[in-house]
């Protein structure tokens, strides 16, 4: 099927920083290059992360959809679980902070105050859960004696 559009899979089960520097390692080597500062099997420590061979692997990595799209005809680049690894990342950085020195300002400084500057719309958590359509719902069968989350002073009116 050559007219085929394919779909190539960016797993996160590759180890990407690691494989690439191997790559760059590797052909340096085969091109003469002196490759002694560099250790083949620890080219994941970020002791290599501002060198020549990191930042070439990164350029490539970097290129690599592009590449991939030119070279091999990939219509759609996609990366399996993304949302699951970038939580778990931010829940883990998250804890440190927040059972560590930082206490509160470790959510403050590093989550609230950049989804507020960003909008990012989970701000409002409160109405993307449906509290609005909630509260709306029982004003219209209970009328004034509905008990509700709405008024000026909700939370969710705090972020405005």
């Amino acid at each position: 099927m050559p007219d085929a559009k394919l779909v190539y899979n960016n797993s996160p089960s590759f180890n990407w920083t690691l494989s690439f520097r191997q790559q760059v390692f590797d052909a340096w080597s085969e091109a003469g290059q002196d490759m002694s500062a560099y250790d083949r099997e620890a080219l994941m420590d970020a002791s290599f992360d501002e060198t020549d061979l990191a930042v070439e692997a990164d350029r490539r990595i970097q290129s690599f959809q592009r590449d991939g799209a030119r070279e091999a005809g990939i219509f759609h680049h996609l990366i399996t679980l993304p949302t699951y690894h970038t939580a778990a990342l931010s829940t883990d950085n998250l804890a440190k902070e927040y059972f560590g020195e930082a206490g509160m300002l470790g959510y403050v400084a590093g989550v609230q105050r950049k989804e507020i500057r960003q909008g990012i719309a989970c701000v409002k958590h409160q109405n993307m859960a449906g509290s609005d359509m909630g509260d709306d719902h029982k004003e219209y069968f209970s009328g004034d004696a509905a008990l509700k989350a709405a008024g000026d002073d909700n939370t969710m009116n705090q972020f405005g």
